[in-house]
């Protein structure tokens, strides 16, 4: 059990222990003094020293003073976790409470309490994407639209919380680490350097988790506890997170202030952004870039020749920060979409047509936006299309009319999401790339050993179908391992909707090897000619003559040195996939691509807003999603689905609440509220199919999109519901009290 700081801001002047130590069942107790004097700093994710930003050491425990309420102080290892956590009210820890800031605007502000006193200021990080002369381009447009959108704090509350169990062999010296971990070899990476053991003496292994959505990405403080509490007790330790502990971490929490200059046809030719993310105290994990991201993914699918997008990450005395699904490129598109729909409102367009008219035309791609990303295919017109007749767009269109005339609030929002995935940042461990061994047995089952993780998405569904496909096998003589250290190559896990996208086709590379070894072996007993086989049913075919793949493999395995002389065992092959696209080398303007692909996706909602209460009904939700080639089709209307989910999540009842002193209020779900399978109507669903031509099965990413999408397309449609009131959406989520308010405020109580 994990004793936590009550305060949002304070210096630890001691910790008495002694108490907790002599209670019934206790074994252990660590404070910070132990996390100095036994582990080194947890290494960053991304450390934003490296970029010109500040940087700071960060221990599994608060060493120095505690800088948010429910920062970890001290810990306690007792025989069962009831004795754990009646200890901890035996542990007594002197606190000098010190001024806090939880707004990052207040942070910004000269003289504020400063979580880090050497850097002067509570500034992390900050920077700019700017191409063209957007000045000149808003002060000589013939239209303009300003505003402003705030994105709160929310996070990704997956079913199962974290969990560790670490275990030190200190006869063999070694440690073995079980949890629910995205990326098992980062993560002993991670380890290996925070308790000061060699990386070849970490093992760690990831069972099948309860979703992740960038919550279960590496760094967190606990991991490096919990091995820490094991090296103290000598035994193996577990430590479950509670929900109120894993409300503690967030994102997303930005402010973004918008203006765009368009023609009398809706076509937007400059766009400016200047984003504000609170990001809580600089944590290990993978966080402040995500605000990074969100700029980069400007102008998101739409040809805007001048953009400025300049970003400012602050830390504050909130929770912080880790990845959360979407990865701030649903905070991008979210005010994107805001953005074309003042501008269709201004000048009296459909918003669909004043879409069209901005997309990036197919003729087009490969597309360089003015932020540098390479956007590698796609039709939007055509996916948004799609989504118009999927949504019923006209008949929503004309009963809304009819329904505001009898006095009722109906509204209908699109939205257009493109979304980068497969990331490869260089100097980080974001690899873009992965790989996979394939091995067959001699009574022919097939094993795929994968650097890639599931969080419960079915990658390895996929992957065992592409295995399967290429050895002509049905997948279930396919068995996938993932998440072992040990025995899995080394990759880098599950973010970035780059498990299919890099591990299948590392699997599909791996499994054409394995292939090729078979068919020469296959050729040389039925005396053909290897390209003639035909891999099917569990058969290796010539005709009418055939051989099953379990007397092929057993041949090979049996007959090195006669009929498989020619093939080098074992049956197996090991093979990693690098997509295309990525380029690190700066063009002309200093911009690079650290994505390979784009999938896109259209989305319609239809809402109403009840005038008298406020509450927002979702009476419509319809889908269409681009991510090419698809493996599984049933896979990715469930992650569209899933996503959508979380994009109505936010928009509507999502929010994680401080109050004065800086403590979360919405620490269970009682507090921290979430859509209900009633508040979701079923969600029309389309595909639109187009291969990415950088990829070797013309996949592209799946797992982070379409939160974006649902996110936009509820915020436009209650929006437009709001729109005969002269109702102004600045501030999400959309709560019936803070509706009612800005209804009330409109004049219309």
């Amino acid at each position: 059990a994990v004793l936590r700081s009550p305060y949002a801001h304070a210096r630890i002047r001691s910790i008495d222990a002694s108490a907790a130590l002599a209670a019934a069942g206790v074994v252990a107790v660590a404070t910070g003094a132990d996390a100095l004097r036994l582990t080194d700093p947890i290494p960053h994710w991304s450390d934003p020293g490296d970029g010109g930003g500040r940087t700071a050491a960060v221990h599994c425990l608060a060493t120095d003073k505690v800088r948010f309420a429910g920062q970890g102080v001290a810990a306690v290892v007792a025989r069962t976790r009831q004795d754990a956590e009646a200890a901890l009210a035996a542990i007594v820890v002197d606190y000098e409470v010190l001024p806090h800031v939880l707004a990052a605007e207040a942070a910004l502000a000269p003289g504020a309490p400063l979580l880090y006193e050497e850097w002067g200021d509570n500034l992390l990080f900050a920077g700019r994407f700017a191409h063209g002369d957007v000045d000149g381009a808003l002060a000589a447009a013939a239209h303009r639209v300003d505003g402003e959108l705030r994105l709160q704090r929310y996070t990704s509350a997956p079913i199962e919380t974290r969990g560790y169990v670490a275990d030190w062999d200190r006869a063999d010296g070694r440690l073995t680490v079980h949890g629910t971990f995205q990326n098992p070899h980062l993560v002993r990476h991670v380890l290996s350097r925070a308790v000061r053991l060699p990386e070849n003496r970490v093992r760690i292994v990831a069972p099948a988790m309860g979703g992740a959505f960038g919550l279960k990405m590496h760094g967190h403080p606990e991991e490096t506890l919990v091995c820490l509490l094991s090296l103290l007790a000598g035994a193996p330790v577990k430590w479950m997170e509670s929900r109120s502990e894993m409300l503690l971490i967030g994102g997303r929490e930005q402010t973004h202030r918008f203006s765009a200059a368009f023609d009398g046809d809706g076509v937007i030719g400059a766009l400016r952004v200047d984003l504000v993310a609170n990001v809580g105290p600089l944590q290990p994990l993978s966080s402040w870039d995500m605000a990074v991201i969100t700029a980069l993914t400007f102008p998101c699918a739409y040809r805007v020749a001048a953009c400025d997008i300049g970003y400012r990450i602050v830390a504050t005395n909130k929770g912080p920060w880790n990845g959360a699904r979407g990865y701030g490129k649903e905070a991008a598109t979210v005010v994107m979409e805001r953005v074309v729909d003042l501008v269709a409102a201004r000048v009296g367009c459909d918003p669909a047509e004043v879409r069209r008219r901005n997309f990036i035309r197919p003729d087009e791609f490969p597309f360089r936006t003015t932020a540098g990303l390479v956007v590698d295919s796609g039709d939007y017109t055509a996916v948004l299309d799609k989504a118009l007749v999927a949504g019923g767009y006209e008949e929503a269109r004309v009963r809304q009319a009819r329904l505001r005339a009898d006095g009722r609030l109906i509204g209908v929002g699109l939205a257009f999401e493109l979304t980068p995935e497969g990331a490869d940042l260089p100097g980080t461990l974001s690899g873009g790339y992965d790989t996979v061994t394939v091995r067959v047995d001699p009574s022919g089952h097939v094993t795929v050993l994968t650097g890639v993780t599931t969080p419960g998405g079915g990658n390895d569904t996929a992957i065992a179908q592409i295995v399967a496909d290429r050895l002509g096998v049905e997948p279930e003589v396919v068995d996938v391992v993932q998440g072992d250290t040990a025995i899995c190559p080394f990759g880098y896990g599950n973010y970035s909707g780059r498990s299919t996208l890099v591990g299948g086709s590392a699997a599909a590379l791996a499994a054409g090897d394995v292939r090729d070894k078979l068919a020469l072996v296959a050729a040389e007993l039925l005396a053909a000619d290897p390209a003639a086989l035909v891999f099917a049913g569990g058969r290796i075919h010539c005709g009418s003559r055939s051989l099953t793949i379990a007397e092929t493999s057993y041949a090979l395995h049996t007959t090195a040195f006669t009929v498989a002389r020619g093939v080098e065992p074992p049956l197996e092959a090991t093979r990693s996939y690098k997509p295309g696209n990525i380029d690190h080398t700066p063009d002309e303007a200093g911009r690079t691509n650290p994505y390979p692909t784009y999938s896109n996706g259209a989305y319609l909602a239809v809402v109403e807003v009840e005038r008298e209460t406020g509450k927002v009904t979702v009476e419509r939700l319809a889908a269409v999603h681009d991510c090419g080639t698809m493996i599984n089709p049933t896979l990715v209307e469930g992650q569209t689905c899933g996503g959508v989910a979380m994009g109505v999540g936010g928009a509507l009842f999502e929010e994680q609440l401080y109050d004065a002193a800086g403590r979360l209020l919405s620490d269970r779900f009682k507090t921290y509220l979430m859509p209900r399978s009633t508040d979701l109507p079923t969600i029309a669903l389309d595909h639109h199919v187009t291969p990415s031509p950088y990829t070797l099965l013309g996949t592209k990413g799946a797992g982070e999109a379409s939160v974006g999408g649902g996110l936009a397309a509820v915020t436009n449609a209650v929006a437009d519901a709001l729109a005969p009131l002269g109702v102004e959406i600045t501030e999400l989520p959309l709560t019936a009290p803070r509706l009612l308010r800005l209804i009330a405020a409109a004049g219309h109580a």
